[in-house]
């Protein structure tokens, strides 16, 4: 059974920081692609960061992608995001899925086949 379980979120003020986790069953990295994606209230999902076991560059949203990293631990099979110097905008329900697609259309849902639930983020003083 394949799961992705996203965790890390919570309550920060703004310039804090927050790592996310995506612990995955059910498959090895090298299989996949694990991409993070947010959505805010009211806003269309947006795509994070995607990264790849395998040969290759990580990819971020150009405005996130001095502010996010993106890692993997393989051995852990988790794939981790932090996010530094959070703002207000920040907020949203941060999701990880996974896809065999791996590239510069990182960002289309559509390319997904596995999601985790999601963790809330709230940035707010």
């Amino acid at each position: 059974d394949v799961q992705l379980q996203a965790s890390g979120g919570g309550l920060v003020q703004p310039g804090g920081s927050l790592r996310l986790s995506c612990a995955v069953s059910g498959f090895t990295l090298d299989a996949y692609a694990i991409t993070w994606f947010r959505q805010a209230p009211g806003k269309e999902r947006e795509g994070v960061s995607s990264i790849y076991s395998g040969h290759g560059p990580t990819f971020y949203s150009e405005v996130l992608k001095d502010r996010f990293t993106v890692s993997r631990d393989n051995a852990k099979n988790t794939v981790y995001l932090q996010m530094n110097s959070l703002k207000f905008e920040d907020t949203a329900v941060y999701y990880c899925a996974a896809g065999r697609y791996y590239g510069t259309s990182y960002y289309l849902t559509s390319m997904y086949d596995y999601w985790g639930q999601g963790t809330q983020v709230t940035v707010s003083s």
